[in-house]
Parts: structure tokens; sequence; C-alpha cells
């Protein structure tokens, strides 16, 4: 079991910076997938930044490109997801979320991952 705890959301205007991050516990030995995922009102849960291959290798979706930056602490066991250059449109609850399957690929499904964080909220005002 991995237990997965969120922290730095808040409120900031458009322009502006947040850093995320997301603490593991528990068995986190073999945890091969590490991402960040976030849910606005009313729309699906969709992926943002993902850390694999034991952390050498990242993924971004297009939305976010250039302006995040997804990066693990191992001595710490912390994922953070630094986010520059805000936009309203950035505003949703954030999720960190790890999986321990071997699968040799990264996929922003959110199906594939076993364990979730409880969310942050992260607000941006244009």
């Amino acid at each position: 079991q991995v237990q997965l705890v969120e922290s730095g959301g808040g409120s900031v205007q458009a322009g502006g910076s947040l850093r995320l991050s997301c603490t593991a516990s528990g068995y986190t030995s073999g945890t091969y997938y590490m991402g960040w995922f976030r849910q606005a009102p009313g729309k699906e849960r969709e992926g943002v930044a993902g850390l694999y291959r034991s952390g050498i290798a990242t993924r971004y979706a297009d939305s976010v490109k250039g302006r995040f930056t997804i990066y693990k602490d191992n001595a710490k066991n912390t994922l953070y997801l630094q986010m520059n250059s805000l936009k309203s449109e950035d505003t949703a609850m954030y999720y960190c979320a790890a999986d321990q399957t071997p699968r040799g690929y990264w996929s922003f499904d959110s199906r594939q991952f076993t364990y979730w964080g409880q969310g942050t909220q992260v607000t941006v005002s244009s």
C-alpha cells in the first residue's frame, strides 16, 4: 500500500506560480510511475504530468508543456509539480497518483493508477 498526501494548492492570479507537493509513504519501493492529474468542475479527470523510468523520463500534457515541471526528491519521497505562467484554465482540483505495475510505458489513463491522493485545489483568477 502507498499513501499519497498533496499540498501546495491555493489561489493565484493569472501569470503567477504555485508548487504542488505529494509526499508518499508506505511501501513506496517499486513505485514506477507517479503523476499529476487534474479535474475541473463538470470535466473529466485529465493527466497533466508524469514521471517514470526511475525519474529519468517525464511526460506532459500539451496544455502545460513549457509551463509546468514535474520532479521528485527521492530522499524526501516527495513528488513536485512546479506550475508557472498559470492561466485561468488551469483552475482545477489536482491529484497525485502512483502505480507500481512495470508497464514499460507512460499512460495518462487514470484507470492505470492504483494509488491516489485526496487532491489539492488550484484556483487561478484572471
